[in-house]
């Protein structure tokens, strides 16, 4: 075959991977690289929705700093990461390690624990909101009836609530990740045991220095996915407290959606946004430079 015969097939190979790519390109310019840069634009306006926008610079990102509802939103935030992703990692763990041995019925329980994170977060707000009922809900009765009289007020306390939405999201959620652990012991060698235990180590020195280690690739994954997600929460509280009481449930997507579309504040709304987005980028950024260290390969 000659040159121009090959340069010929090359650019028909050429177009027909571009008209393959074509209609994702196209998708994600309408629906993603256009939000995106128009969302960034609008950061630096007055928008209100209506209206001119009147370019207003960094005025937006500065007032973030002098916004005493923000600094609680990104408090409780923080707050929420550093609680809700050790215990996810916990649960998770835990539960992959029990349903990992050859257990009866074993099957059905992890069907069981992955269930919840099938149900909607709207339709699980709607009942942990009747579970934890502080007056008649079946909780709080039932630590009446072990002798606590006066029991937690759940999502109707300002000290209680965030944590409150802690336990229901990890209870959701841990199922999910316990597949990935799963996953990852399946591919553990069974040999590393059986060559441990020869050596004399017991469960405790297996798990230190065979299953913890074999297992690094996934939890970082995991930490990963629920670091993301722990900074993204918005349906659960939405649904639950819509950041109350008080503001002791406000997170930054919740300040987002109050200031885009409650107030009328597009333009702070979307500086909030962009915020948010430099946390995740700068988290995952480290997490990725910290992987060499600890993940084994």
């Amino acid at each position: 075959m000659n040159k121009r015969k090959m340069s010929k097939l090359n650019r028909k190979e050429w177009l027909a991977g571009i008209l393959f790519l074509l209609p994702n390109l196209a998708g994600f310019l309408v629906f993603t690289a256009f939000p995106v840069i128009m969302g960034f634009y609008i950061s630096l306006t007055d928008y209100t929705g209506f209206g001119d926008m009147n370019f207003v610079g960094l005025s937006n990102y500065a007032r973030m700093f002098s916004d005493s509802s923000f600094r609680i939103a990104l408090q409780n935030n923080l707050f929420y990461t550093l609680t809700c992703v050790p215990l996810t990692l916990l649960c998770s763990l835990l539960l992959a390690l029990m349903l990992n041995r050859k257990l009866y019925g074993g099957h059905i329980f992890q069907t069981l624990y992955f269930f919840p994170n099938l149900t909607s977060m709207v339709a699980i707000g709607c009942v942990w909101l009747q579970l934890f009922e502080s007056k008649n809900g079946p909780v709080n009765q039932m630590l009446r009836n072990i002798g606590i009289s006066d029991p937690p007020k759940w999502f109707w306390g300002t000290s209680t609530a965030l944590l409150t939405i802690v336990i229901v999201v990890v209870w959701k959620q841990a199922g999910y990740y316990m597949i990935m652990f799963l996953g990852g012991l399946k591919n553990i060698n069974p040999e590393l045991y059986e060559a441990a235990k020869i050596d004399g180590a017991g469960a405790w020195g297996a798990f230190r220095h065979i299953t913890w280690p074999m297992l690094s690739p996934t939890t970082f994954m995991v930490t990963i996915l629920t670091f993301i997600a722990s900074f993204q929460v918005f349906d659960i509280i939405n649904v639950t407290t819509e950041g109350g009481p008080g503001r002791s449930t406000q997170v930054l997507v919740m300040r987002i959606y109050q200031e885009a579309f409650k107030y009328g504040r597009m333009g702070y709304g979307s500086a909030i946004g962009y915020f948010l987005f430099l946390i995740i980028f700068i988290i995952t950024a480290i997490q990725w430079y910290g992987q060499r260290k600890w993940v084994v390969e």
